[in-house]
């Protein structure tokens, strides 16, 4: 589509100055005309040329893949395929409401040669996403006309949960892996319960431990080592109803919930646990059976990223029967939800459900904005009574997390920031405890 330019106008805005002056005889009539059919033919002269310029071939170079969070680098190559030099402005046609650095940019283009240049996204959300193309801008040979033109083939990313962090964590040891992420790791005691390996007596080592066919053929005290089991299961079952569409930072509550699940499945699967997931929006579900291995992850992040929390209530009932019919085996279940107080009767015979199989984890998020209106300090009636509503519904709310507590719930009630952290170290400590 062509525009014209401001060079354009400006003849035009002149020639209809002359049309006034020969209105009142002070220019000859023919005279303007004679001007009009000069900057008409010029325009269409400009206009034919412009339209004979092919457009420079445009490549994308974009990772299919994008964690959310981090800025990521997009490049873009362009090849001339004019005989002259060509000035353009160009604009990547990017997903609409990501935040972008380093466009639109105004472009160079020397005949017969490649120019390289990257800009930056941030992804605002997980899911599926589309480049539709690159947008041009070209002006004519005498800049009467531009041209706007779409460009390029389109390219499809998906962005996942921040992985970032993930390979970060992958190149520690576990006990430095959980440390990394908040967990306040305590002091071993007991022993595991697998046999790993034969080794050296060391000072301190108990008695029980000692090996003493072996000490006998060796001539020397020779210690058993052992490890937390292995081969054991953990099912994440999370939340994605109208709850998690809080937010009390950059992201909403629910991929809060799905970076610490992440992290708590790095955890378990470097442990040697099979890791799956079950998702709970209303009445459907999302299952992903137990996995070990690094197949375990790549199952996680790629049927996860597209997972939303959406403005339905959850139904537990519904979800406990879900994962008692997929998940026939005892495991480790981490329900991660956001507790309120008319939950309590059928939180409970979910839980109830579930404890009659498996070994449940409860894991309740709170909301600082609540936690802020109930220490808000103030005179003012309305501050009052928005302070004493909150304090009223946190109290609800931890009666019923004690009151799960009293019937041997395994209760965690946890900020967003301190997610992480308290997950890891609760699984970590249910496998040291021996008590899956």
């Amino acid at each position: 589509m062509m525009r014209p330019a401001p060079p354009l106008l400006w003849l035009l805005s002149g020639w209809t100055v002359l049309g006034v002056l020969a209105s009142l005889a002070w220019l000859p009539l023919t005279a303007w005309v004679a001007c009009g059919g000069v900057i008409a033919s010029l325009a269409l002269v400009d206009g034919w040329r412009l339209r004979r310029i092919p457009s420079p071939d445009v490549q994308r170079d974009v990772s299919p893949v994008m964690p959310l969070g981090p800025e990521a680098r997009v490049g873009l190559r362009l090849r001339a395929s004019a005989p002259r030099s060509q000035q353009l402005r160009l604009h990547d046609l990017h997903p609409g409401g990501w935040a972008v650095r380093g466009m639109p940019r105004k472009v160079s283009l020397p005949p017969g040669s490649d120019v390289l240049l990257d800009y930056a996204v941030t992804p605002d959300a997980r899911g599926q996403f589309r480049f539709d193309g690159c947008h041009l801008q070209l002006r004519s040979p005498w800049h009467c006309w531009t041209s706007r033109r779409v460009v390029g083939v389109p390219s499809t990313v998906r962005v996942y949960p921040n992985f970032a962090s993930l390979a970060e964590l992958a190149g520690l040891s576990v006990e430095l892996a959980s440390r990394s992420v908040g967990a306040r790791l305590q002091r071993r005691r007991g022993e595991g319960t697998e046999f790993q390996e034969l080794r050296d007596y060391r000072v301190g080592d108990s008695l029980r431990k000692i090996d003493w066919k072996a000490t006998a053929r060796s001539h020397r005290l020779i210690s058993r080592e052992y490890r937390d089991e292995r081969n054991q299961q953990v099912v994440l079952m999370l939340d994605c109803g109208r709850r998690m569409l809080a937010q009390d930072d950059q992201l909403a509550h629910f991929d809060h919930v799905l970076n610490a699940s992440l992290a708590l499945a790095s955890i378990a699967l470097r442990q040697g646990d099979a890791v799956g997931m079950l998702a709970c929006t209303g009445q459907q579900q999302r299952w992903l059976p137990p996995q070990q291995g690094s197949g375990g992850m790549d199952m996680l992040l790629g049927a996860g990223y597209d997972l939303q929390a959406m403005p339905l209530a959850t139904d537990y009932l519904a979800a406990a029967s879900a994962l008692q019919a997929h998940q026939q085996r005892r495991a480790l279940v981490v329900l991660i939800t956001n507790v309120r107080d008319e939950d309590d009767a059928e939180l409970r015979m979910a839980v109830s459900m579930l404890a009659k199989r498996h070994l449940v984890m409860l894991v309740s998020l709170r909301e600082l904005a609540l936690d802020r209106a109930a220490n808000e300090p103030g005179d003012e009636l309305e501050t009052s009574i928005r302070s004493a509503a909150a304090m009223h519904y946190l109290a609800e709310r931890e009666r019923v997390h004690e009151g799960l507590r009293r019937e041997g719930v395994n209760t965690l009630d946890v900020s967003c920031s301190e997610l992480s952290g308290a997950l890891i170290e609760r699984y970590l400590s249910v496998k040291r405890s021996s008590r899956l």
